[in-house]
């Protein structure tokens, strides 16, 4: 058997069992017991032919509850000791007569483990007698002087954290164990130092920031969190909105936000957007926050002339402000003149520049009324617009 996947499972994990009623490594994540999540990780390993795990001696109907077909290479389990060097000893005696090339050592409770990791530290026992997953120290640290106080600042060149998987070959680490042990050495905090007091050459790998040691209740918390993102609940909201204008002198209309030539002008306070001022009171309708009228009233000089992007451009604050998104909008431009077809695209541009939307996000129509009432008689435009918007539960 080339690799064995020795998993470390008989902890009682004090500084996270406040809030849990079992030990960690059994504790739910996501659905699953921890440990079903990091056996999970060395299954879908092609190199490691065995998984057997280390547990507690009061744990054995926990650990046959949370294994139940979770992997078809995991082995019968170890009943460890009082430490976790004195467990990793015991599993590793356990494999003696299986003598595998190598062994991963791995805390059950690092349920992030990626195949790609453990393949990067058996890649480095080609040429080690030992390999560690770690990640480069990024923090400054800083040595207390006993009482809360900076006493020092320690170089962090040159240091990493320590991970697991921690891989060596088979008979060289077994036979440091058993030296530790019979040394009375009961004092190492992983594998990889009970290695280099034995002398052994141990490589450093890239391990990941994910690969964490679930250790408090508030790591708990962050691996739910990572295995169930929390996504916003959305609820949708539709507004409409309409507006008509009336034809007056001149030589342009203003519609969608973009200048047409015509040779008539539109009647109203502002620019006379009509179909910007029926989107407008779309999109605070679909928020419930009034309408164009009551944010720019017409006897307020400021607006005389404004462009009406800007009524626009406030309606879009207003949702962003609520943290909403603008999924789409719908205009229809009744009119017999002048032609919108020409001009759609343009429009359409101009509108989703406003809202700060994808293009195909904004839907523009024109119609003709048949001829029929004053926009078939020539004297205005109307418009129809529908905004549909999510807004966080």
């Amino acid at each position: 058997m080339t690799a064995v996947a020795l998993i470390v499972a008989a902890g009682r994990g004090a500084r996270a069992a406040r809030d849990l009623i079992q030990p960690k490594q059994y504790a739910p994540l996501a659905g699953r017991p921890v440990l079903a999540h990091t056996l999970a990780a060395f299954d879908a390993c092609p190199a490691v032919g065995a998984i057997v795990v280390v547990i507690h001696p009061d744990d054995r109907a926990l650990y046959a509850a949370s294994t139940t077909g979770v992997s078809s290479k995991l082995a019968p389990p170890v009943l460890g000791g009082a430490t976790r060097q004195e467990s990793v000893r015991l599993g590793l005696e356990a494999l003696a007569t299986a003598a595998p090339e190598h062994v991963l050592i791995h805390d059950a409770a690092r349920p992030f483990v990626t195949p790609d990791i453990v393949a990067r530290v058996l890649a480095a026992l080609d040429t080690h007698e030992g390999a560690i997953a770690a990640e480069p120290l990024s923090d400054t640290l800083k040595r207390d002087d006993g009482a809360a106080a900076i006493a020092e600042t320690v170089p962090r060149a040159g240091l990493w954290k320590a991970q697991t998987p921690q891989g060596f070959r088979f008979p060289s680490i077994l036979a440091a164990h058993v030296r530790a042990a019979d040394d009375g050495r009961e004092d190492f905090t992983d594998d990889a130092a009970i290695a280099e007091w034995a002398g052994l050459k141990v490589a450093l790998v890239p391990g990941a920031s994910r690969n964490f040691k679930l250790t408090t209740p508030e790591d708990m918390q962050m691996a739910e969190r990572l295995l169930r993102p929390e996504t916003p609940a959305w609820e949708p909201r539709t507004g409409t909105g309409f507006d008509v204008h009336a034809f007056c002198a001149g030589d342009h209309v203003w519609l969608g936000g973009v200048q047409i030539p015509h040779d008539k002008g539109l009647l109203g306070h502002s620019d006379a957007d009509a179909p910007l001022h029926a989107l407008t009171d779309a999109l605070l309708g679909a928020i419930g926050d009034g309408d164009i009228g009551q944010h720019f009233p017409p006897s307020d000089p400021a607006w005389k002339g404004a462009r009406s992007r800007l009524f626009v451009e406030d309606a879009a604050k207003r949702i962003a402000a609520r943290g909403g998104r603008i999924t789409n909008v719908d205009l229809t431009v009744l009119c017999e003149e002048p032609r919108i077809g020409p001009h759609r695209d343009a429009i359409r541009a101009a509108i989703a520049d406003m809202l700060g939307i994808e293009v195909g996000r904004v839907a523009v129509k024109a119609t003709t009324t048949e001829r029929l009432g004053f926009t078939g008689r020539k004297e205005g435009i109307a418009a129809l617009a529908t905004a549909t918007v999510l807004l966080p539960l």
